[in-house]
Parts: structure tokens; C-alpha cells; sequence
């Protein structure tokens, strides 16, 4: 699959240098039903930011040493993952976390729970100040758990892709993309620092946003909208488990004069 090289992308492309290293990521699609079919949580990053700046993305960030370590867990454990994401178990461990960290972070919604293992109720008011400092990297999300005595739930992530930055690009991620229903009570909280707007999205209206301009994605959110658009929570799972799960990297080539990104799959 080929696609004209986004506006956005165009300053990078030109620029000169061997590849920068990819450091490792992950992010979630939430998802829930709505009346115009599936929803997804969008925030738009900050103009004034080095990387991605004003396009729509879905919660998510980097992996945090201290992801590795933590413990607090039920669900498929790190192994399965490793398997799955083509990792090592520490690697894999820390992108499950990151996932739900990051997720925590800048939405608000926590796939934790007790010891019973049913999703936990995040209630804003008490959680906001521990949000922020998780973000300033002042509290260590493992702590933060095990003062609630929570787990983290991975039993309530699917996976769902592997995208990689291209090369040309100064800043790059190695991302594992994750889906995941919203469970039952959960709100999306304030907005975090690196983002000036978040809603809930009809998949069916992102189209219409993105061809006339009005919002941005990178393409790898873009084409996950896609193969979302259609699906309801209910048939997630059976989605997820059918997926076959890729590489993707990006390649930057010239077709009559035209820069496009070709999305090759790196079959393994």
C-alpha cells in the first residue's frame, strides 16, 4: 500500500543524516459503540511540540525503564506477549505497562484492578494529582499501584499492530499498537500537558475531518481507524485474534517526481 507522502513529513524527508535509533512505545485505541458505530479517544498534540505537532493521536508514549519492573499483574503474562510482539519478556512486560500508563495518564482510564481482578472505577477527583505526577515521572506507576492494590489488567488489551518510524524521520518509535474497549464506568479525566484538545470520535466522521484539512493523523493512526471503522466492541476479540501481526516500517520512495510512503510488510 502506497500513500502520498504527508505535508507534514515533507521537511524531514529532505533532511540529511544516517537514522536516528528507535526507542520503544506503545499506544491504545480506545474504543466504545456509539450511535454512529464505533468511537475511538482522540487527543490532538500540541502545536508547539517537537514531534507530531496538531495531529490526532491515540493515548500512548514511550517505554519507561521502570515499566520493566513491574510486577502487579494479571492476565497473559509477559511471555505470551513476548511471543506475540517478537520481543524479549522484559521488553515485552514494559510495553504492556507503557500501554496502560500512558493510557492512565492522558485519559484518565485505568486498566487495573483488585485482587478479584474486576476493572477498578477511576475516580477523578482522588487520582488527578497522581496522574500529573506519573507524567512528571515524580511517582513510580508500580508504587502507584500497589498503594491502591491494583494489578494491572492485560487480559483487557488486544494487539493489534507494530509500527515503526521511518527511517528519515529525526525522531522515531519501535510502537506496538493495542486495542481495548473502554470498560463499563469508566470517564475520560482532564486533559494532559502535550495535548490542547481530546474527544471521543465517531470512526465514520474522522474521514471528512482529515481530507479537508480540519485535523491531522499520522498514517499509522490513520490506517488503524481503518481497520476499526466497521467493528463493534463485541466483535473485537475475534478481530484481534484473527490479526496477523507484522512489522511495519514505512519507506519513503519516489514515484515520477512524487514522494509516498509504502507500507510493506516485514513478514517474519
Amino acid at each position: 500500500m502506497r500513500i502520498p507522502l504527508p505535508e507534514s513529513l515533507r521537511p524531514s524527508a529532505s533532511s540529511e543524516g544516517g537514522p536516528a535509533p528507535t526507542r520503544d512505545a506503545a499506544t491504545i485505541a480506545l474504543v466504545r459503540d456509539g450511535e454512529r458505530g464505533l468511537e475511538t479517544y482522540l487527543l490532538r498534540r500540541r502545536s508547539t511540540l517537537e514531534f507530531a505537532p496538531g495531529v490526532l493521536v491515540f493515548p500512548g508514549g514511550g517505554v519507561h525503564d521502570a515499566d520493566r519492573q513491574v510486577t502487579r499483574w494479571t492476565g497473559p503474562e509477559p511471555a505470551a506477549w513476548a511471543e506475540r510482539f517478537s520481543c524479549d519478556e522484559e521488553t515485552a512486560r514494559g510495553l504492556v505497562v507503557a500501554a496502560v500508563r500512558e493510557t492512565f495518564e492522558e485519559s484518565g482510564i485505568l486498566f487495573a484492578g483488585g485482587s478479584d481482578g474486576e476493572p477498578v472505577l477511576a475516580e477523578m477527583a482522588g487520582l488527578v494529582a497522581e496522574r500529573r505526577a506519573l507524567d512528571r515521572r515524580e511517582l513510580d506507576f508500580g508504587e502507584f499501584l500497589a498503594a491502591h492494590g491494583l494489578v494491572i489488567r492485560a487480559d483487557l488489551l488486544g494487539p493489534w499492530a507494530h509500527w515503526v518510524t521511518p527511517t528519515f524521520e529525526p525522531k522515531r518509535f519501535d510502537t506496538r499498537f493495542f486495542v481495548a474497549a473502554v470498560p463499563a464506568g469508566h470517564e475520560a479525566g482532564d486533559l494532559p500537558g502535550e495535548a490542547d484538545r481530546a474527544a471521543w470520535w465517531p470512526i465514520a466522521d474522522i474521514w471528512p475531518e482529515l481530507e479537508s484539512g480540519s485535523s491531522m493523523m499520522l498514517p499509522p493512526t490513520s490506517v488503524t481507524c481503518g481497520e476499526l471503522d466497521g467493528l463493534t466492541v463485541d466483535e473485537l476479540p475475534a478481530a484481534v485474534a484473527a490479526r496477523a501481526f507484522h512489522r511495519i516500517e514505512p519507506k519513503l520512495i519516489d514515484v515520477d517526481g512524487q514522494l509516498f510512503l509504502d507500507y510493506a510488510l516485514e513478514v517474519p
